[in-house]
Order: structure tokens, then sequence, then C-alpha cells
């Protein structure tokens, strides 16, 4: 195989065994590896390394795979993902092409083909970045304009005209919004909230989520009161519905 310089890969692995096996092939093929043991450090790194690829197993301690993966795509849709499990059912897999993985490798695997998986998927994401081909950069990504009632949100520019007039969203309440949007009509626990939308930071508590909510109803709501759109669930959390678009 031919060498790949100036490519930063991140492994996010709790098996030291696997983890270092794969830093090693990788560095050998001229990739820079960083590899972190738990779903925490690995949201951390993912956010001050700036890989072009990450290696994933879903079974991790802290915060799960899956997690970590919708953590991404709400921030970050292009990055090239490969899961690494031993999670090997029918179902986990779909359950990760739905969440936005690009490829999906089951352990026990072949070095010669993850190796050949790993270059394919930075080569594709050369590409598309190259040609700027947004149906292939955009593949896992909400709409960049999203309307629901009199609301319309724009994605790109962090921008929301709704209620109260045209309000600059933070980084933070886009993200949560995202992660309502994708997953309209579904309750949302508080916990999962935190997890995807937070990544278990030390400074979170559940009225850190309430906050939110209270700025969303107070945004988007013509009765914040009686919402239609950010609804609470006793004992539960909250739903985004999408049945009253």
């Amino acid at each position: 195989m031919k060498k790949v310089e100036n490519k930063r890969i991140l492994i996010i692995e709790d098996e030291s065994h696997i983890a270092e096996g794969i830093k090693l092939n990788l560095e050998l093929q001229g990739y820079d590896v960083e590899v972190a043991c738990d779903g925490i450090s690995g949201l951390a790194k993912w956010k001050t390394y700036e890989p072009d690829l990450i290696v994933l197993d879903i079974m991790l301690p802290g915060i799960d795979g899956l997690t970590i993966l919708q953590n991404i795509r709400l921030e970050d849709e292009r990055i090239p993902i490969l899961i690494l499990s031993a999670k090997s059912g029918l179902n986990d897999k779909v359950k990760g092409l739905s969440y936005g993985v690009d490829d999906y490798l089951s352990k026990p695997f072949h070095l010669e083909e993850f190796l050949l998986r790993t270059e394919r998927l930075l080569t594709r994401a050369a590409w598309s970045k190259e040609k700027g081909d947004p149906k292939t950069a955009d593949r896992h990504s909400l709409p960049r304009i999203y309307q629901f009632g009199g609301n319309i949100v724009d994605f790109d520019r962090c921008v929301a005209d709704c209620k109260k007039g045209v309000i600059r969203l933070t980084g933070q309440e886009a993200k949560l919004l995202k992660l309502f949007i994708s997953n309209r009509g579904k309750p949302l626990s508080r916990g999962t909230l935190l997890e995807i939308g937070w990544g278990y930071t030390k400074h979170t508590t559940t009225r850190t989520v309430d906050n939110f909510i209270v700025r969303f109803r107070k945004y988007f709501e013509d009765n914040p009161k009686k919402p239609v759109y950010f609804k609470s669930l006793r004992s539960v959390g909250y739903i985004f519905d999408h049945d009253s678009q």
C-alpha cells in the first residue's frame, strides 16, 4: 500500500492492545495517529486534534460510540467515521448507518482490509472537499434551512427568524436544535440530551437542559406556557412535535 502523509486519524478504542496495534500499523503507512481510551476523552480529542478520520468502537466506558457518533454529526457531517466493533449484528450496523457512520467493520478483522477501507475513506473525503460536491459532502446533514410553523432556522448562519424577530443562535443552541429536529417525534430524556448535546461535560446538570428549553419556547412558541413544538413529557424529558409543523 502507498504511504500517505499529513493525514490525522483518531482512534477511540478502550482495548489498549487493539488500539496500539492499529496505531502502529497506521503510523507505518505515514499517518499521524492519536488514541483515546474512553468516550469522554474521545470527544475532547476530536475537538482539539481535528482529525481527518475517526476509528470508533461502540462499547466504550463513559459515553458509548453511537452517542459519540451522534454528537459529532451535529457539528460535523463530513468527517469520515469508521466503526470498528465486536457488535456485528445487522441491527447494530443499520443503527450506525442511520446515525451517519461511513463504514462499519466487525471485530475480529483483517488488518489489510482495515487499512484499505481507511485509505478509501480518506480518499473519498479528499475528493468531496476538492470538488465541493454538496450531495456527497452533506449526505448525513439536515436541511440547512429548516422551517416549522412560522419559524425559519438558518443553520449555516446560526440565525432564526421567529416570534421574537431575527435572533442569532449560539453554537450550543444550534446544536441542540439539530438534535431535536433530527429526532422529531421521538421522546428525548434529559440524560440523552446531556450525553449527545454536551458530552457529559462537568458543568452540565438537568437544569442546563431545562434552561435551553425555556429559551426555545420564548423564541419559537406563540405561547411559551402552552408549547406546541417543544413539549415536556412527564418523567421522561422532552419531545419536538413534528406533527405541528
